[in-house]
């Protein structure tokens, strides 16, 4: 009997507490083949694989990124956020010693996780490079440091020290920069990027707006917290982080008058979620959201949803899992493996309808 990708086995046993489906960390493990990592994105960048999945009858289907139009329901909206990875990474003595910046309080001043921890202790001041310096203000019970540079971060002495955040999984290449932004990406805030919007091209754009299908934009700054592991057991349990959003008066009203949405990536979805929280429509707002998606959740604001292949034991995979059912979520994964699509950030995409 072949083993399913899930290490968690819930087939028929998912046990309820008040309408909601509890589950373990331990369900939304996997298997998967390190070979299986993707380490270059596809090029041209519409040529991923895709794996389109029927909710209405359980199908899967094997295709190209490409022919995505093909598969989209006619004048569905295409919900992409529009946020810029920043080269937030800053290294320095041949890569020994980062500073990796999480917020900037203001020019000079960066909240950061920092490598190695012994060098930043609060009151110290250290060279990173030449006339560069920084001095540890404060160190925060998680670690975070709050550090002073001599120099503004836009200074010139600063600039060939910043780097991409690429995932530790991928083994950082500054070539590929350009690779890990969407072609639509315009509000500077990521610590990563918002990897199903990868997968685009302007041509492919321009081709879906001609079916109908036209792009609305969204800003979600995806933080550090999106990669934090879970910890509690009981996923229920979990404290989720929160993410900058923001979606205008403009796209707002162009939403509501859509037939339907069809969100691009995790965080689109985030966005929706949170903007949409009444009968009365999407509603033009700002600031911080928490929402935590997990099975038996009930979506408001999604139709349909564009996303990549998604790290065990992760809030994204949650959310997939509470879009097209545990179970189901488990057999698609399955089907991947086997068919060896290409996994995570630079990996290859799945279309749920």
């Amino acid at each position: 009997m072949r083993q399913p990708p899930f290490i968690g086995q819930k087939y028929g046993d998912e046990k309820e507490e008040k309408g909601r489906l509890k589950y373990t960390l331990s369900d939304f493990d996997y298997e998967l083949p390190e070979e299986l990592i993707a380490q270059k994105p596809a090029d041209p960048r519409d040529h991923s694989r895709l794996l389109v999945y029927n909710r209405s009858t359980d199908t899967i289907v094997d295709d190209h990124f490409y022919n995505i139009g093909k598969h989209l329901p006619e004048n569905t909206s295409l919900v992409v956020n529009n946020s810029k990875v920043e080269k937030c990474r800053l290294l320095f003595k041949g890569g020994k010693m980062e500073i990796f910046v999480t917020k900037a309080v203001n020019d000079r001043v960066v909240q950061a996780l920092v490598r190695p921890g012994k060098k930043f202790k609060p009151g110290k001041e250290i060279v990173l490079n030449g006339d560069l310096k920084a001095k540890t203000l404060s160190v925060a019970e998680d670690g975070i440091r709050t550090i002073e540079l001599n120099r503004p971060l836009d200074h010139p002495d600063v600039e060939p020290f910043k780097h991409t955040p690429f995932p530790p999984y991928i083994e950082r290449d500054e070539s590929l920069a350009d690779r890990y932004q969407t072609v639509f990406a315009k509000d500077s805030g990521s610590k990563a990027a918002p990897t199903a919007g990868l997968h685009f091209t302007p041509e492919l754009l321009k081709k879906l707006d001609r079916q109908g299908i036209s792009k609305k934009e969204v800003t979600l700054h995806v933080g550090l917290g999106t990669f934090a592991p879970v910890k509690a057991d009981q996923i229920d349990e979990h404290v989720m982080h929160s993410e900058w959003y923001r979606i205008s008066q403009e796209q707002a009203d162009a939403l509501n008058q859509s037939e339907s949405t069809t969100a691009v990536g995790t965080t689109s979805v985030r966005v929706l979620e949170s903007a949409k929280q009444t009968d009365a429509g999407f509603i033009a707002s700002s600031g911080e959201t928490d929402i935590f998606i997990t099975p038996g959740y009930q979506f408001r604001s999604v139709d349909h949803l564009i996303t990549n292949f998604h790290l065990p034991k992760s809030t994204l995979l949650m959310l997939i899992s509470a879009f097209a059912g545990f179970d189901e979520t488990k057999r698609i994964y399955e089907h991947a493996i086997r068919e060896k699509y290409r996994f995570y950030s630079f990996g290859d995409a799945m279309l749920l309808i």
